[in-house]
Order: structure tokens, then sequence, then C-alpha cells
């Protein structure tokens, strides 16, 4: 692994420099590391993109957008000078190789230099940028390559572009981004799990009941909706992000923190994962599309009314499913995951419901039975908008009474926010590329699990595909379909909201 301190000289290019990911969260994460001095003196970043533009002219637009996407308290102009001076731009056409040839010139690298490559680009792209890159010399021992999400829409389509990228880069060279991976909680995750004893003694099935990972959000399709309609929710969102929680929810302990001891273990989940397949999707995934409604007292258009859509689009904006991981920690419990568009808020959490005590002692000392009764305990985990461990405990109601003792649900929280409120929260991003720059692929997604999640995720779609049925609508600024209540409802839960 390599130290920020023992790199000369670095290179990044963002292929796609002049796009809304670029512009939007990755040159105001790379202003913030260099900010704050964690960035190489001597790195440049390069913006590729086919629109003619000079240095100006680019140093012009990131400024606008960081000014737009950046708190002024965060804003500082000699930090910003010195940024701009490593920012460059040069026109790239991802299909012209001759393009490649003015960008080699363009770097003068050596094979003592580090070169990344972010394509921040159609997915279709990677493949012949890959190709052009090494045709131009631009591939040596010391460049890596990074590869955003979708990577294909399906097994298939993610085994070709992957076979492409792998022809010509080493895995070891490659970094597939989850952002979800770079979020602070996310990653505290791993910190709750294997750095306290107290957790991971119980975290089987003798002990859980069930676990929900829901990812809400209030707002719609939008202004990319014709993305969105080509991919759904379950490949937008729950393939990769909701998939990458699972794994680290559910994961055996690494022997250590190191990229492939953890990643082995995740793609041991995602293997032991039960498939959904015919009549198991039909009894276990609930699909939705959202119908016009009222989101924070606002009239909000449902999806088929959005971008002249017709009234022919089965895409789904919703999915529920219930899953069981079929491995010797697991065996039983039910995996419950949620995730959709123009739902009554925006949240993201992970819950771990522990099992109900066996016997209530309290039952018989008197107390209304509706106020003696034990709820099972809860760990909350919540991602976004803010970021709070909380455990959900019974405790007993302060007070004289005569006729037995009440309990009550109480939280012990862990605020994050408020914890920690002298420390900025950092974009995901910031994480993300101080691995790339450190050659940390802890937090990248390998092939393998690439591949085993869409392997497991294409039994869904098919399924879908296949069937003449249309998704559920449901009211915008609800929670769903009804069906993802009697989904849950099944077995004797209910969602956390």
């Amino acid at each position: 692994m390599i130290e920020i301190g023992d790199i000369d000289t670095c290179s990044i290019v963002i292929f796609g420099g002049t796009g809304d990911l670029a512009t939007r969260m990755l040159l105001p994460s790379l202003y913030y590391l260099d900010r704050d001095g964690y960035l190489p003196a001597r790195l440049r970043v390069i913006g590729a993109a086919r629109h003619p533009m000079d240095d100006d002219a680019y140093r012009q637009t990131a400024y606008a957008k960081l000014r737009e996407y950046i708190p002024d308290s965060e804003y500082d102009d000699a930090a910003w000078m010195r940024f701009a001076d490593k920012l460059e731009y040069l026109p790239v056409d991802a299909n012209k190789a001759e393009d490649f040839q003015a960008l080699a010139k363009h770097l003068r690298i050596t094979r003592q230099c580090e070169l990344i490559c972010y394509l921040s680009t159609a997915p279709k792209l990677y493949g012949m940028i890959c190709r052009n890159l090494k045709k131009a010399g631009l591939v040596l021992p010391k460049t890596r390559v990074v590869l955003e999400k979708p990577i294909g829409h399906d097994l298939k389509s993610s085994r070709t572009i992957n076979d492409a990228v792998s022809a010509i880069f080493a895995e070891s060279n490659i970094f597939r981004i989850d952002h979800y991976l770079g979020k602070e909680t996310v990653q505290n995750i791993l910190a709750l799990r294997f750095g306290n004893s107290i957790f991971e003694p119980l975290w089987n099935r003798a002990n859980v009941d069930h676990v929900q990972i829901t990812v809400a959000e209030s707002v719609g399709a939008g202004g990319r909706w014709s993305y969105y309609n080509e991919s759904g929710a379950l490949r937008d969102m729950l393939q990769n992000h909701m998939l990458q929680l699972l794994t680290l929810i559910a994961m055996e302990p690494p022997r250590e923190f190191d990229p492939d001891a953890v990643r082995n273990e995740k793609v041991k989940v995602l293997r032991s994962l039960r498939e959904l397949k015919g009549r198991d999707v039909r009894d276990n995934a609930v699909r939705g599309q959202y119908a016009a409604g009222e989101v924070g007292g606002e009239p909000a258009p449902g999806y088929l009314q959005e971008e002249d859509a017709g009234a022919d689009s089965r895409t789904e904006t919703f999915v529920a499913l219930r899953t069981y991981i079929d491995n010797w920690r697991w065996a039983g419990v039910p995996f419950y995951l949620r995730t959709g568009k123009r739902l009554a808020h925006r949240y993201s959490e992970v819950l771990i419901q522990f099992r109900q005590v066996p016997f209530s002692i309290f039952a018989s000392s008197g107390v209304q039975p509706e106020k003696a009764g034990l709820q099972p305990n809860k760990l909350v985990i919540r991602l976004q908008p803010e970021e709070n461990i909380k455990l959900l405990m019974m405790n007993k109601v302060p007070g004289l009474r005569q006729d037995g003792i009440e309990l009550r649900e109480v939280p012990l929280n862990l605020s994050l926010t408020e914890e920690f409120k002298r420390t900025r929260r950092r974009f995901a991003y910031e994480r993300l590329f101080l691995d790339i720059i450190r050659h940390d692929t802890t937090l990248f997604v390998r092939r393998d699990e690439v591949e085993a999640a869409w392997s497991w995720a294409d039994g869904i779609l098919d399924t879908w595909k296949r069937s003449s049925s249309k998704p559920e609508p449901y009211a915008a600024g609800s929670w769903g379909p009804s069906s993802a209540f009697a989904l849950i409802g099944g077995l004797g839960h209910t969602w956390h909201e």
C-alpha cells in the first residue's frame, strides 16, 4: 500500500470531466482533500471530454459548481487558487485513438508516475477507453482505472464489460466504485461489529430474529428518467448498494482488515444468498411504481406522467423482498430489503431486530398487558440523512406504581453527528479518492462480487420480464404498495419507519 507522502508525481484524468458526477462530486471532493493537505503536492487533475474547452474555461466551470455545491463556510479562496493551478483540460473523444495520443503527449508520464484514469462515462465506453489508453502507451505498472456503476445491466453484459477492461488492466489495478462504501456510517458497521465485544457473540441466528435494510428516497426519477426507465429500482439501488450493505452486516470476521480478506468474506455471503426464481419471486418480492400523490406537502406527478412516458412502462420504482442467507450463521433468519422513489421521506438504515425474551416475568405483576409487554431489542444503524446508531432497550418507567412495573422502550443513542459535530462530514468520494491514490482496494468491489450480485439479481429480473403483470401502483408520498406490508407481515414483522 502506498503512503501519500511517498508519491512524487500523480495525475488523475477524469473522462467525462464536464459531466454531472465530475462537477458535483469528484472535483469538490478533490478540492476538499487538497485544501486539507491530503493530496500529493505535484498532483495534476485533467478533465477530459468531447467538448472543446481550454484550461481557464474548465477552471471557471469547476469554480461555479464548487460554489454551488459546498457551503460558503467551507470555501477558502487561497485553497481554491492552489487547487485551480492543478486543474487542466483536454478534449478527448473516447472513440478517437488520436485523442489519446494527444493525451499521452500532454501527460508525459513515465513508469514511475502514478496515473489514475477515472471513467465517469457511460459503461459502454469502458472497453474502448481502456484499449485506447493501451494504444497510447498509458497503461503502465502504476496506472489504475476507476469504474463507476452500473457495470452492466445483467450478468452477461457485466461480464462483457469486465472482460474488456480486464484484457488491459490487472484486477489489482481496477477500482470499481460503489460510493456507499465510502460513507462513514457504512464503514462504521465494520467497527461496530468487529471493534466491540458485546455485539459479535449475538450476531447470529440464535439471537437475531430478522434484519431490515431500507433505502427510501422522496424524489422521483426526475432528470434521470431516461436512464432510470432502462434500469429500475432493483438494478439502480438494490443489486449494488443494498447488497453491499447486506454483505457487511452478514459477513464472517475477516482475518485482518486487508482488501482480499474483507472481500473474500463478502463474496461468501453473496454466494450463500438463496436464489429467487419463478414462484419464489412471486412469494418473496414486490415491485411497485409510483402514481400521483403528495410529497412534503407538494403535489407530485406519477411516474408515467413524467417525460411523456405513456402507459406502457413497466419499470419498477419500488422493490421490497425477503431473502435468506443459507449458511450456519444465518440459516432461517429473514433479510428484508426495501427501496423506492417518491416515498414519504428520505432515509437509509439497517435494522437488526433481536429475538424476544423467552419468558416475561412481568406479565403476572398486575400491570395491564400492553404496559407490561416486552418489545424485542433493536439495533438501528441510520446512514442518512443524519448518522446515528441506536439500541432500543426495555426500561422501567419511573414512578411509585403499586400494581407492578411498567416498561417502556428507551433508546441508547450514539449520534455520530453530535459526537463528532466539530468534524466535517466528508463526501464518500474523498475517502475513495485517497484509497485509489494509496492503491488500497478494500472499499472497492471485486469482479467476483459484481458477478455474484448480478447472478442473484438476474433470477428476479428474468421472472419479472416473463411475467404479464405490471408493477403495483402506490401513491407518491406513501410507503409503497400494500403488498410490501403483507410481505413482511406474513411472518409477523413490521417495517421500521
